[in-house]
């Protein structure tokens, strides 16, 4: 349950440091910056509201508290009178909305991030459309302890907005939700509404499908739902301008850039380590009545292939590279530049005269100056190319400004 008593509640002291990041909008209170607590141990403090205060004591603002994550508080409101519960949770969700069905009001795209969690503020929820399946992902302990108290009027706010299942990705066992569809270390359980698993959605009017119950992250990545349009686009101007179209798509999933390719005009290669993966793909050319059997699928290690594809000679017009991301952690970060910059000349070695690279990256701890260095001549041993422009997240996908690491996405244009 939510601590509300209000003397009682937990007081979080934290640093002059931490308490400027956070006046300024960050919405992260890291263990480093605590100073005192009298509820940072123990069982119990899991998930409790916790007044924030600096180290003068002044009130800053309300968080939920995680004793044991290295993100000791995640902030959800400054000012002496912050607070945290049902109806905050509601405004924030109902603010959120009114953008969405701005950005979204033309009904060609029905598959699009509802909450993205510390942009919408609110900390570590995660909540995305796939036609009339919303599925829910939270992001740490605090934030699954605190959820049912403050998500109590979510089923009606979603029923609102033509939702008819709510499924909840990598929820504990425990709770009274059915549950459905598990891998070892994956659970679904399901809020209302009937049980899905695949979802068929348009982006920009293009039909895909979406396998909500296994696929990567809640179902597909929404975050380069533009970056697919680009793709599209890119291979529009080629072949108006009378060049060739052969298309290369590095770590392809579920086949969303292939698909955008493949419907411009394009000649498709796409390789995924997972043959899963590309008969998720199939199945969405179908629907886009693309015939697959006029494309590549190959299922292989980037990396190998790469070399192998190399050696015969072989070049396309278009190189994209989507890898998951390289660098989980700021201690993977020189190990995640170094398989980047190994990636992008592999992709250099066969890009054609003329060719786009198109390089993205997922990695937070990989900023965009530098990975774009891993795009330089040195990088790819080749002085010919230019970065045309360099793209992030879609605006179903707000950040804060004191947030960077909420600004996760790279996508780099280069010809």
């Amino acid at each position: 349950m939510i601590r509300t008593a209000p003397e009682d509640v937990t007081q979080v002291v934290v640093s002059p440091k931490g308490a400027e990041s956070m006046r300024r909008g960050h919405p992260w209170i890291f263990r480093s910056a605590v100073l005192d607590t009298c509820s940072m141990h123990g069982h119990d403090a899991l998930g409790s509201i916790c007044r924030i205060v600096s180290d003068k004591r002044e009130r800053l603002g309300c968080g939920v508290l995680d004793p044991s994550s290295p993100i000791a508080v995640r902030v959800w409101g400054l000012g002496p009178d912050a607070t945290l519960n049902a109806e905050v949770f509601r405004a924030r969700v109902e603010r959120a909305l009114v953008l969405r069905r701005t950005l979204f009001a033309d009904g060609d795209t029905t598959a699009y991030r509802i909450l993205n969690g510390e942009g919408d503020r609110v900390p570590g929820i995660v909540l995305d459309r796939y036609a009339d399946v919303a599925v829910l992902k939270i992001d740490g302990d605090a934030a699954r302890h605190v959820a049912p108290e403050i998500m109590r009027h979510l089923e009606g706010v979603l029923r609102d907005e033509g939702i008819t299942t709510l499924l909840d990705r990598h929820a504990s066992r425990a709770g009274n939700a059915q549950s459905f569809g598990c891998a070892k270390d994956k659970r679904i359980e399901i809020r209302f509404g009937p049980a899905r698993d695949k979802v068929h959605v348009t982006e920009h009017g293009v039909p895909f499908l979406v396998d909500v119950v296994r696929g990567q992250k809640t179902g597909a990545f929404l975050d380069q739902r533009e970056n697919r349009r680009r793709v599209g686009e890119l291979v529009t101007a080629r072949l108006r301008a009378g060049r060739s179209a052969r298309v290369l798509n590095l770590f392809s999933y579920a086949g969303g850039f292939s698909i955008r390719a493949a419907l411009a005009g394009a000649t498709v290669t796409s390789l995924d380590i997972a043959a899963q993966a590309h008969a998720s793909a199939q199945e969405s050319f179908k629907l886009a009545g693309i015939a697959p059997s006029k494309h590549e699928f190959i299922t292989a290690d980037a990396f190998a292939w790469l070399a192998d594809a190399k050696r015969r000679g072989r070049t396309w017009d278009v190189v994209i590279s989507d890898p998951p991301s390289f660098a989980p952690n700021e201690r993977a970060k020189p190990k995640a530049i170094a398989a980047y910059r190994t990636l992008h000349r592999a992709c250099a070695d066969v890009l054609a005269p003329h060719g786009h690279l198109v390089a993205a990256s997922c990695s937070s701890h990989v900023d965009a100056e530098e990975f774009a260095a891993t795009l330089n001549d040195a990088a790819l041993l080749r002085s010919d190319l230019s970065l045309l422009e360099m793209f992030g997240l879609p605006a179903d996908h707000p950040t804060l400004p004191n947030f960077p690491e909420g600004r996760y996405l790279k996508f780099a244009v280069l010809t």
